[in-house]
């Protein structure tokens, strides 16, 4: 599964969550749809197996690691995207949408 909890934090949620922010920041700043974090996530997830194993000699096809891995970096992607999005629906209409908290706006 995961090689450790250091490999884990540092590598996938510090380094490539790092990665996977940025993904987020530029799939809603290009005003693509939430959907198409996804398929980002994935690959991600793949590339950072990829380096667990090349790095700290982890499992390389472990597809519940995979899957460990992917699934925290849609996480973040998704919260990046949605962070992302708010803002710049209430910062590019402000005559039609309001900031209601982080994640989300209101038509006034």
């Amino acid at each position: 599964m995961i090689t450790s909890i250091g490999v884990l934090i540092g590598l996938t949620i510090v380094l490539f969550g790092g990665c996977a922010f940025m993904t987020g920041q530029a799939l809603a700043s290009t005003w693509r749809p939430g959907w198409s974090v996804l398929p980002y996530g994935l690959m991600l997830g793949a590339a950072d197996r990829f380096l667990g194993f090349a790095l700290f000699q982890g499992e390389p096809l472990s597809l519940s690691g995979w899957a460990l891995d992917s699934v925290i970096l849609i996480a973040i992607a998704l919260g990046a995207f949605r962070l992302t999005r708010a803002r710049r629906m209430a910062t590019q209409y402000p005559w039609l949408y309001q900031r209601t908290g982080p994640f989300s706006w209101k038509t006034l």
